[in-house]
């Protein structure tokens, strides 16, 4: 899916995503940032820390799937009403691991597919960037209830 919109998030909105997802103790212990925030697109990234490796310098599965949650919610939440949604959970997620992410800095791209009333559905591709090199490491489409 290629990347069209432009459109800024609404400030509430922001202000959002910034408390409630990155100002999370997880997406805090993992270093997750945004570096691009628009109405239905992310990019998170992630610096690479020996601390979120499985072996060697190998960035663990569970770290790359809490990249995807974090990225899918952020993107399902840029245009929400939230004098009507007063929150969301992951209704599902499956993750195609496709490449090592090794020694690499991590950057998440989500994108809203459908947006429903009750129900958002986002992909999330995530890429290993080393040396000018991106490497798509994982694919993902993920579900986000409204609740």
């Amino acid at each position: 899916m290629s990347h069209t919109s432009s459109k800024p998030v609404d400030a509430r909105n922001a202000a959002m995503l910034e408390s409630v997802l990155i100002g999370s103790p997880v997406a805090r212990a993992l270093g997750i940032r945004f570096d691009l925030v628009e109405v239905d697109h992310v990019e998170l990234l992630l610096p690479f820390s020996m601390q979120n490796i499985t072996v060697g310098d190998m960035v663990h599965g569970g770290v790359i799937a809490t990249l995807i949650d974090v990225a899918g919610a952020a993107a399902a939440f840029t245009a929400v009403d939230l004098e009507v949604v007063k929150g969301g959970a992951t209704g599902s997620l499956s993750i195609q691991y496709l490449a090592p992410a090794k020694s690499a800095d991590l950057r998440a791209v989500a994108d809203v597919v459908r947006r429903g009333k009750r129900q958002v559905v986002t992909e999330v591709s995530v890429f290993a960037e080393r040396d000018d090199e991106a490497v798509l490491a994982a694919k993902a489409l993920m579900s986000t209830a409204l609740l």
